[in-house]
This record gives structure tokens, C-alpha cells and sequence, in this order.
């Protein structure tokens, strides 16, 4: 037990006359002394001792509340808990910078009094305490001070918050000519902005209030009624903001960055409306207290890389899940004719998957350097897949990034419902069958084009395609009992998650760069036809993020190895699909019987649930966390097993009660 633990030993050092430092000092060593879990308990004994001592009680709230006069607290109000104008990377410059070199304190700077006092091992404790504690501390301190000077640092700190408010509803009125809002919200230039409208009426509310007058005027509550119908409005256009942005058009970093310091700054309005207006006997001292607890959190995350970039890219992260999400609808199969078309897309990918896999093995039999065969190796995975999705064709692991955005925006949708849990788990169910179903259609394919290949050779050459030593090296390596095939399975699932991500960050820089015009104008193309350079441009403004995230994909998969060589590590990948067509060239070059065959289906099998559910849990936990969702996993576990006692087969297979329900409509009537 600290010194600082009992509230005597905390107020004896504060003699008669203590600064603002020393008392608030005190008063945060106190508070953060023990366990975090314990700070309510050691305010509420602080209160207790407070009350009883009449004499500490007036000490310590004279040299809060005394000093408060001469403290300058605009600067608090329009930096902590707002981003800086400066943009994300800069912002995460700055704040590494001042990490190394902090900069000097100025005293007389609310903010800066509050960093010498807070770090950020502060946060714990600051966000156990509740408003109420932090009222109780409040409401014993002003009752032990004066009039006179109750009176003065109230009218001080009403001055302060009119500078305050007039400074940031300038900033709001300026962000309107940035040009990345106006790329996102062409109507700026064409109509008067609520955010330039906002500036007008706190100029006119503040000079009113400003003015000497008694009590409050009709004229300041007529500027008051117009102030909050303004932030009504301003409040609706950066929603505006946000939804387009993470929609159709795109976001970037700082798009993102200067709309959440937009809101921000919006919020700060309100409170210090709240705060200086009329209202504040019903709504202030909660406000007050709200305020006072965001600038403390403020303070311990003023250096916090972590906390900036959560903020900046919240939307950009929404765009590029809303991308996956749109796409991702596509890969759910409801009823049997859409589980069908799903299952033959996917045997055409078996088909071309099963080419590669030779081309692959044929790149390894030539002896390369690590490097030129790594190359190779990752144009061939990358080639293969851009050429898979401009066939049209699905590979079975890229499903899982796709429908866990659709499964997140399912959880948006509902969370406030109460069949929530059932709801999400036929969306699970129906995610798994369709997984699964373009699972078996990769392997089936890959395995029948392996054989094919095979009875091929033998046919021609009279030759078994592979040798006895790449049978059993094939065999050997999607073996768990025999290699680390799971532990590379889960890195390709991991490379899955990251392609999904790829593709939907590109989908969203399409939007963003406005590509198909760009295109449609560009100085290369204007030898086609309109009507051909309107095709192509629609084309590749539409399928960039799947081009570019099926070749990254193949890229990531090659490289693999090659990472591994480099860092002396056991690094490999396992695809399912890619798997089972290794498989069929093993097994079909020298056939051991159906037992050895259906051993290294099932290892094939286990390769793949990896491959799926590794990079849709990855997935959806970036998707659910982009829309600010969670999930409650007891729910969704009674809803998952209800539906799974009541129809397992449909976890796998389409049945035909689901078929006889019509495509769209089923999934409608199971969606309500």
C-alpha cells in the first residue's frame, strides 16, 4: 500500500496557496495508486474525507478553482479529442516525433498542464472512474469555495468557451473547400453548405452573448434555436460524408481522417453550446463532466499511434469491406439451381487450377535458383487466378474474405433485432454450404483434370507422369501426420484474408481515382472505338480490385517459400485446391487403392476447412469491427445449433424443400 492510498497522506503536501499543478498533481496520484478497478473506490473515500474535513476541502478547491482564472483553457477545448488538420501521416510524424522530443511546457496552457500530469499508463484508471464520481469531487469542492470566486471562474471559463466555439466553427466552415469533400459531395459549389451557415450563426450567437445584458434575451434565444438547427444540418452532411465515402466513391487515409475531425469538431460545438446556453442547469453539469472525462482520455492518448490510426481509417477500412460485401452476395448460394451454378463455376476453376499445379511442379523440376523459381512459381499462381476470374470461374478459397463483409453488414442490419442470433446463424449456414459446395466443385474438377492429365501421358509416352520420389513428396506433404500441411494451411488462409483485403482496398481506389473516366479519356486508348474504350474502361473500373487481388494473391503464395529460404524458416503454403490436383497426380501415377486414395482426400479436406475458416475469421473480424459491430457469440452459438439439430444436411447440401422455395424469394423469406 502506497503513501498516496490514504487521502490524508495525498492533501498533507498541499500547504495554504498550492498551485493548480500541485493540487491536481495530488489529487491524480491519488487516484492512480493500486488497481484500476479501485479508483472508484478510492474517489468515493476521497469524497468521505472531503465532507468531514472542512478545512482540506476549501485548500484543495482554492488551488484548483482560485488559480483557475489565469489558466488558459481554449487551448484544451480546440486540441484535445479533435484531430489535427495536418492529415493521418503526418499526424502519426508528429506525435512519433514528440514521443522522442517532447516539446516544452507551457504552464499557463490547459492542455500542456494536462500532459505533464497524464501519460498514457493513465487510461485505465481514467476510464474506470464514471461521470458520477468525477460529480460527487465536483459538487464537494465548489461547495467549499466562495462566491466571489465560484463566480469568477464560472464567467472566466463561459469567456473561454465562446473563444473556443468561434474558433472551431471557423475550422468547420473551412474544411468545406478541401478538395477531397468536395470530390465525395459535388453539391459544395452549388449550394450554400450548413458548414458555412454553421460559422454565421455561432458568430451571431456569440456576439449576443457576449453582449451586456440581463438575463437571457429573446434574441439570444431565437440565435440558439437557429445554432442548433444548423448542427442538425451539419450533422446530416457529414453523414452524407461518411456514406458516400465508404460507398460508390470511394475514400482515402485522409478523407477519412479530416471527416472524423469533422465530426469531432462538430461534437465539441455541442457540448460547449450546451455549456455557455441557457440549458445548462438541465444538461450542463453532465456535459461539463463528459467533457472534462474526454479530455483526461484525450491527454493519455495525445501520443498514441494506435489511437490516431483507428480513427483515420475507420471509413477507409468500411469502403473497402463494403466493396468485399457488394461482391461477397454473389458467393451465397440459397437455393439448389444457385448452389449448382456455384458448384460448376468452381469445377472450371478446378480445371485450370489442376494445369497450374503442373506447371508448378515442371518449374521445380528444373532446378532454378530460389529466386528466379519464387518469380516464376508466383506468375504462375498470380496469371492462373487473373485467369480464373476473366473465365468467370470461382476458387473456392476466395470465397470466405468476400462473404464475411456480407456477413457483417447482416449483423449492421439486425443488431438491434431480437431474432438476431437465428438470423445470422442461416446466413452461417447458408456461407458453409456455399464454401463447401465451391470446395467440392475445385476438387472434384482438379481431380478428374489430374487424371485425365495422367491417363494422358501414360496413353502417349507409355510413362507414369510422376516418379516414385515425387509420389511420395507429394503425398508426404499434405500428410499432417507427416508435415506441417495445416500449420501451411493456415498461412494460406492468412494470404486469402490479405488478398480479400487487396481487392477491396483497389475496388476502393478505383472509386476513388474515378478510373472508368479516367480511362475513357486517356490519350492510349483513343485509338479503339468509343464504344469499345466505354466497354474496357466499365470492365476494368468494375473487376481492378479482383484483377489486382487474384495476382497479389498468387504473388503472396509464391513468395512464401522464398520467404521462408531467406529467413531459415519452415514457411510454406497448403490450398485445398492445389492440394487435391497434387494429390490426383500422386495417386493416379501409381494408384495404391481406394484406402490410401481416401486418406489423402480426407487430409485434402482438412487442408481446406484451414484455408476457409482461418481467412473468414479474419475477415469478418476486420468487417465487424470497420462497422463498429459485435457479435454475441452465445447467441449465434444456441441460433447455430438449433438450426444445425433441426436440418444438419443444409450446413452442406441444398435440400429440396430450400429448391422448391424459388432462388430470390427463398433467400428473401429466409432473410426476414
Amino acid at each position: 500500500m502506497t503513501a498516496f492510498f490514504r487521502p490524508e497522506n495525498a492533501l498533507a503536501s498541499l500547504a495554504e496557496g498550492a498551485g493548480l499543478q500541485a493540487c491536481l498533481g495530488s489529487l491524480f496520484h491519488y487516484l492512480r495508486a493500486g488497481s484500476p478497478e479501485r479508483a472508484s473506490e478510492r474517489m468515493d473515500t476521497l469524497v468521505r474525507h472531503l465532507r468531514d474535513r472542512p478545512e482540506q476541502a476549501r485548500r484543495l478547491a482554492e488551488g484548483i478553482f482560485g488559480r483557475f482564472s489565469r489558466l488558459e483553457i481554449y487551448p484544451a477545448l480546440v486540441r484535445l479529442g479533435i484531430l489535427s488538420r495536418e492529415g493521418l501521416l503526418r499526424e502519426i510524424t508528429t506525435r512519433l516525433y514528440d514521443r522522442l522530443n517532447p516539446p516544452p511546457v507551457d504552464r499557463e496552457d490547459s492542455s500542456d498542464l494536462l500532459a505533464s500530469l497524464i501519460t498514457r499508463h493513465d487510461k485505465p484508471w481514467l476510464e474506470a472512474l464514471p461521470a458520477v464520481a468525477w460529480l460527487r469531487l465536483a459538487r464537494v469542492l465548489l461547495a467549499a469555495l466562495g462566491p466571489d470566486t465560484r463566480h469568477q471562474a464560472r464567467v472566466h471559463l463561459e469567456d473561454e468557451c465562446l473563444y473556443a466555439l468561434e474558433m472551431l466553427a471557423i475550422w468547420v466552415a473551412a474544411e468545406e473547400l478541401d478538395p477531397e469533400l468536395m470530390r465525395i459531395d459535388a453539391r459544395l459549389t452549388r449550394i450554400d453548405s450548413p458548414l458555412i451557415a454553421l460559422q454565421r450563426e455561432v458568430h451571431a450567437f456569440v456576439e449576443r452573448r457576449s453582449a451586456p445584458q440581463d438575463g437571457i434575451g429573446s434574441d439570444e434565444t431565437e440565435a440558439l434555436d437557429h445554432l442548433w438547427v444548423m448542427l442538425d444540418q451539419c450533422r446530416e452532411q457529414v453523414a452524407r460524408f461518411r456514406r458516400r465515402g465508404a460507398g460508390s466513391l470511394g475514400s482515402s487515409a485522409n478523407a477519412s481522417h479530416l471527416i472524423e475531425r469533422l465530426e469531432e469538431t462538430l461534437k465539441r460545438i455541442e457540448k460547449l453550446v450546451v455549456l455557455i446556453g441557457p440549458q445548462y442547469r438541465v444538461a450542463g453539469p453532465r456535459t461539463a463532466l463528459q467533457l472534462w472525462q474526454e479530455l483526461l482520455l484525450a491527454t493519455a492518448e495525445k501520443d498514441s499511434i494506435r489511437a490516431v490510426w483507428k480513427k483515420s481509417t475507420r471509413m477507409v477500412s468500411r469502403s473497402v469491406t463494403q466493396n468485399k460485401s457488394d461482391h461477397g452476395e454473389r458467393y451465397i448460394s440459397r437455393d439448389l439451381p444457385s448452389y449448382l451454378r456455384l458448384f460448376a463455376t468452381a469445377a472450371g476453376a478446378g480445371v485450370i487450377i489442376a494445369v497450374m499445379a503442373l506447371i508448378k511442379i515442371t518449374i521445380e523440376s528444373w532446378g532454378l535458383a530460389p529466386l528466379p523459381q519464387a518469380v516464376l512459381v508466383s506468375l504462375n499462381y498470380g496469371l492462373g487466378f487473373v485467369l480464373i476470374h476473366l473465365l468467370h470461374f470461382t476458387i473456392a478459397t476466395k470465397q470466405p474474405a468476400m462473404t464475411a463483409a456480407s456477413f457483417a453488414a447482416e449483423v449492421e442490419r439486425n443488431r438491434h433485432g431480437k431474432a438476431l442470433g437465428r438470423k445470422l446463424a442461416r446466413l452461417l449456414r447458408d456461407v458453409n454450404r456455399s464454401q463447401w459446395g465451391a470446395v467440392w466443385g475445385n476438387v472434384a474438377a482438379a481431380l478428374a483434370t489430374a487424371f485425365a492429365i495422367t491417363a494422358a501421358t501414360l496413353a502417349v509416352s507409355g510413362q507414369a507422369l510422376f516418379s516414385s520420389e515425387q509420389i511420395a513428396y507429394q503425398l508426404r506433404a499434405i500428410s499432417p501426420l507427416h508435415s506441417l500441411a495445416l500449420f501451411y494451411a493456415a498461412i494460406a488462409g492468412v494470404w486469402l484474408f490479405c488478398a480479400g483485403i487487396m481487392a477491396g482496398f483497389f475496388d476502393n481506389r478505383a472509386d476513388h481515382i474515378r478510373l472508368e473516366r479516367r480511362l475513357v479519356g486517356h490519350p492510349a486508348l483513343q485509338r479503339l472505338s468509343p464504344t469499345r474504350r466505354e466497354r474496357l474502361a466499365h470492365y476494368l473500373h468494375h473487376n481492378y480490385g479482383a484483377l489486382a487481388g487474384n495476382f497479389l494473391f498468387g504473388v503472396l503464395l509464391g513468395m512464401t517459400g522464398y520467404l521462408g529460404y531467406l529467413l531459415g524458416l519452415p514457411l510454406d503454403i497448403r490450398h485445398v485446391a492445389f492440394a487435391s490436383a497434387n494429390l490426383g497426380f500422386a495417386s493416379f501415377s501409381d494408384f495404391q487403392g481406394w484406402g490410401s486414395f481416401l486418406v489423402g482426400l480426407l487430409f485434402v479436406m482438412m487442408i481446406g476447412f484451414v484455408n476457409l475458416w482461418v481467412s473468414f475469421a479474419l475477415a469478418l473480424m476486420v468487417a465487424l469491427r470497420s462497422r463498429g459491430c459485435r457479435i454475441e457469440s452465445s447467441t449465434l452459438l444456441s441460433g447455430v445449433k438449433e438450426e444445425f439439430r433441426r436440418e444438419p444436411l443444409r450446413f452442406f447440401l441444398p435440400t429440396v424443400r430450400s429448391s422448391r422455395k424459388g432462388g430470390a424469394g427463398a433467400g428473401h423469406q429466409e432473410r426476414q
